[in-house]
């Protein structure tokens, strides 16, 4: 083995004694490629420079790609929930309508029916009057179905299945044709006193077609409860429950009730035209029903206003398309004068108390039915004098052991009412409580008036029966001579026109408030009469007792007295100078100068003994001291 030579390098280990393969031989020359390269990063900086940003650039891309792919993914998903959440709120509208509503639950529950309707939806024969065919009208069958069997004994507090209770009134088939849809075309408001049945009879026919497309709800002075209350009814959440409302943006909620309302009604439309379009050939395309109930509780400012112009719109649209059909009931008056403004599809209905036949019937009915007592047409006669055929009242009745005692208590209570309300003070009041009683006064003074005119009628006709009795009695007809023997009943309580109301009370704006506190009641052809039969027998005791009228003049007098005594102004003049000349103007000066014809000019001359002129004394009378 020889030595090695100088200045060759030997690359391999000295231990090796076979020589280096190829692929050896390839990994140290990458290697030492690889170290060169190194070495020239660090040696040079251009070439380094280019690579970094390719790499930031390539990442940068590959962000803002998955960002664009997050942002569409979002997008797209939102738009989609958008979509979906929209369907959602028709569908849950729609389900509003459908067979079934907490409304009849609870009236049955409140009149004690373990039963609930003969058209259930559970029953499968169950089929919507209105949806049997395509006429006009019901057939025959239909309407004898629809009749109330008063044979029909049952333990149903009185309730034949169908919803009926007690008695069925005369407006009972006109309010079924409105409820099932078969009345189109038009709004109705219906008008009467608290207690007569207006929303009893809605839910009977409710009752009767299982309340299939029909809602109903109670107003409210406030309108975020009226909005809850409405939103319940539809089943609309006002988008409350939109997800959205989790970001910062505005959410749809932040606003007021009556948009709030507005939207609501907006997506009622579409689902009533979604159930037109779905309706098949050949059957009717019934409009939806809603029912709002005491209309008379919003309030009579701006707030209250706006809302009745909203709903009125509605309904006007609505009844011209056949879309939907606003039913709206109402105790006081003004609700009708602020629809008669702009009313152009709007029908009025008046429901008054029942009649002396039907209020007879159902207190013997009732009282045979559940009670097991025969009531003869005297005791019946005589508790229609006293209550009248308010049901309220009546239900009151029948349900006590002692009727007439009852019917005692409700005259008291109205008696009560009315002069806790509005009682004069007499001539002796104080001047602080001017304002009140010139309200009580003109209350008393529109009952007075109310009670004279029932004197005077009732004269009248005692009078005309009298030249009848005579003229039959002359003819020999025994049944008719039977029949006038009878003494006159008071089946009617006297009235005067609004605006003779207003001109005996002196005063415009006094007679609605007393309407909204059943003092007196405004019928829909502006009658003004006492709010009840009870309250009719208040006013006549009160106008009967001992120095009524008298009272009653003392305190008008009182008002009038006070009032003068607020238009009286004193004046006080100092320094008048003795035999001077003044004059005093009333009315209007122009220029420092009287106006002629627009005031009086009074002329005051001074006359007398001056302070420092003093006058001559009389001489003294004979016999007295200063004569001596």
């Amino acid at each position: 083995m020889g030595a090695r030579r100088p200045g060759r390098t030997h690359r391999y280990h000295s231990s090796s004694a076979t020589p280096p393969s190829g692929e050896d031989k390839g990994k140290s020359d990458g290697q030492g490629q690889g170290q060169g390269q190194e070495t020239g990063s660090s040696g040079s900086g251009g070439g380094g420079e280019n690579t970094i940003w390719h790499k930031m650039l390539e990442s940068a891309a590959t962000s803002f790609a998955s960002i664009v792919m997050v942002g569409i993914g979002f997008g797209i998903a939102g738009y989609g929930y958008h979509l979906y959440y929209k369907r959602l709120v028709l569908r849950k509208m729609t389900i509003a309508f459908e067979p079934g509503d907490p409304v009849l639950e609870l009236a049955a529950m409140s009149r004690s029916v373990p039963k609930h309707i003969a058209g259930n939806v559970l029953d499968p024969h169950f089929q919507h009057p209105a949806s049997k065919g395509s006429g006009d009208e019901t057939s025959d069958a239909d309407s004898d179905d629809l009749d109330h069997n008063e044979s029909e004994e049952d333990d149903n507090d009185g309730d034949d299945g169908r919803g009926h209770y007690w008695i069925r009134r005369p407006e009972q088939e006109l309010v079924n044709g409105i409820v099932s849809g078969l009345t189109i075309g038009h709004y109705h408001l219906f008008i009467g006193e608290k207690g007569t049945g207006k929303s009893s009879m809605q839910l009977d026919a409710m009752a009767q077609i299982d309340a299939e497309g029909v809602a109903m709800f109670d107003a409210h002075a406030d309108l975020e409860i009226f909005r809850i209350r409405l939103g319940k009814a539809l089943n609309y959440e006002f988008n409350e429950d939109y997800i959205g409302g989790y970001f910062s943006e505005r959410g749809p909620r932040e606003t007021t009730a009556l948009l709030d309302i507005e939207r609501a009604l907006n997506k009622l439309e579409k689902v009533a035209v979604q159930r037109r379009n779905a309706t098949r050939r050949g059957y009717r395309r019934r409009p939806l029903v809603i029912i709002v109930n005491q209309m008379h509780l919003i309030r009579d400012d701006e707030d209250g206003r706006d809302l009745i112009e909203l709903l009125q719109q509605r309904a006007e649209q609505w009844a011209a398309s056949g879309l939907v059909t606003m039913v709206f009931n109402s105790d006081d008056y003004w609700v009708y004068e602020r629809f008669k403004q702009l009313a152009a599809r709007l029908e009025v209905h008046s429901i008054q108390d029942l009649s002396r036949h039907q209020a007879m019937e159902t207190l013997k009915r009732y009282r045979w039915r559940h009670f097991g007592e025969r009531v003869d047409d005297d005791m019946a006669s005589n508790i229609y004098e006293q209550v009248g055929g308010r049901l309220t009242f009546l239900n009151r009745v029948v349900r006590s052991k002692d009727m007439l005692r009852t019917c005692r208590h409700i005259m008291e209570a109205e008696k009560r009412w009315f002069l806790g309300q509005c009682w004069i003070l007499g001539a002796e009041m104080d001047d602080d409580v001017m304002d009140q009683q010139k309200w009580a006064a003109a209350a008393m003074v529109l009952a007075q008036a109310l009670v004279d005119k029932e004197a005077e009628e009732w004269e009248s006709k005692k009078q005309e029966a009298a030249e009848e009795s005579e003229a039959v009695k002359n003819k020999g007809s025994k049944k008719a001579l039977a029949r006038l023997r009878e003494s006159p009943q008071r089946t009617w309580l006297p009235s005067f026109s609004l605006h003779e109301a207003q001109q005996i009370q002196t005063r415009a704006d006094f007679i609605r408030e007393m309407d909204r506190r059943n003092l007196f009641t405004i019928d829909s052809h502006a009658q003004v009469r006492a709010s009840s039969v009870p309250m009719q027998w208040a006013l006549r005791e009160i106008c009967q007792m001992p120095g009524f009228r008298n009272h009653l003049d003392a305190t008008v007098q009182r008002i009038a007295d006070i009032e003068s005594l607020g238009r009286t102004r004193e004046l006080v003049a100092k320094d008048l100078v003795l035999g001077g000349h003044y004059e005093f103007f009333s009315g209007k000066k122009d220029g420092g100068s009287s106006s002629s014809g627009s005031g009086s000019k009074t002329e005051v001359r001074f006359r007398g003994w001056s302070p420092h002129e003093r006058p001559p004394r009389d001489p003294p009378e004979p016999g007295s001291d200063d004569a001596r």
